[in-house]
């Protein structure tokens, strides 16, 4: 089983940045891909950014692409996402997941894919 747990949310002004961190339990963390989604009010889950088990390979929502970047420290069970030049439609609640990455060298990009899921972080920037 895997708990994961987001921090690092808040409000920001247009143009500012935020570090998000989403920390995971288990000893297992190095075994599991990771990605970042966001959902706004009355909008569905989407997929923001994914990494694989290495930190080797990474993938983002073209939206998002340029300003946000996510890493993974495995030493410390935790998975970032640093963003950068925020926009007022990035307002959303962001939600950190993990999967068993079997394949090593995948990353995944949809919720389907993914078996765990932490409880979400309120991000807002205002114009």
């Amino acid at each position: 089983q895997v708990q994961l747990v987001e921090s690092g949310g808040g409000l920001v002004q247009a143009g500012g940045s935020l570090r998000l961190s989403c920390a995971s339990s288990g000893r297992t963390f190095s075994l599991y891909a990771m990605g970042w989604f966001r959902q706004a009010p009355g909008k569905e889950r989407e997929f923001v950014a994914g990494i694989t088990w290495s930190g080797d390979d990474t993938r983002y929502a073209g939206s998002v692409k340029g300003r946000f970047t996510i890493s993974r420290d495995n030493a410390k069970n935790t998975v970032y996402l640093q963003m950068n030049s925020l926009k007022p439609e990035d307002t959303a609640v962001y939600y950190c997941a993990a999967t068993r990455d079997y394949s090593g060298s995948y990353v995944y990009s949809t919720a389907a894919e993914y078996d765990y899921w932490g409880q979400g972080t309120q991000v807002t920037v205002s114009s």
